[in-house]
């Protein structure tokens, strides 16, 4: 068997590499063809998927996951068995990101309400090169905490756990 991967970079190979800058915490991704469209353009929906790695990402690197099922991990904060759904997501496009491309994805925590959070993304081209990295796409997301109420059978909105809530606070840009 062939390793295609070997003596390849992480970052060559594709994969997520983060890194907390000040209050902005980011992921680099390469632009897979399977992000593509026929003509080479990443896809509109893959902003959205690149914008939950990078929060997934986030979380990890507070301890923390974004569904209960992360808890067995051993690092995760056993107390906090919370899910994070969606209330609002959003993209603004300003230029593409074609196949083969790197992309930083920067996350900033803009607002921790009680029960949601508001998240901040900026799309990074070229994000090694001072003169040449550009400003792509910018996308939000609004999560809502939530927990599984067994007697409704549904998802309900709970406060977020004070142990998550000190370290968003702590990152928070407002």
């Amino acid at each position: 068997m062939i390793d295609v991967n070997m003596g390849l970079t992480r970052r060559e190979r594709g994969q997520t590499v983060t890194r907390l800058m000040s209050d902005n915490f980011s992921v680099r991704k390469r632009v897979e063809f399977a992000d593509t469209d026929v003509a080479g353009i990443m896809h509109f929906a893959n902003f959205f998927r690149f914008m939950e790695v990078c929060e997934h990402a986030f979380m990890r690197s507070l301890g923390f996951s974004v569904h209960p099922s992360g808890v067995e991990s051993g690092k995760i904060d056993l107390d906090a068995e919370v899910g994070w759904p969606r209330v609002h997501a959003s993209c603004e496009y300003k230029k593409p990101l074609r196949f083969e491309q790197e992309v930083e994805i920067e996350l900033r925590v803009e607002k921790v309400n009680a029960r949601t959070v508001d998240y901040g993304f900026s799309f990074w081209k070229n994000p090694d090169d001072e003169e040449s990295r550009t400003l792509v796409a910018t996308g939000k997301f609004i999560v809502v905490c939530v927990n599984w109420d067994e007697e409704s059978k549904e998802m309900k909105a709970v406060e977020i756990p004070s142990g998550m809530r000190e370290k968003l606070e702590k990152v928070c840009a407002e």
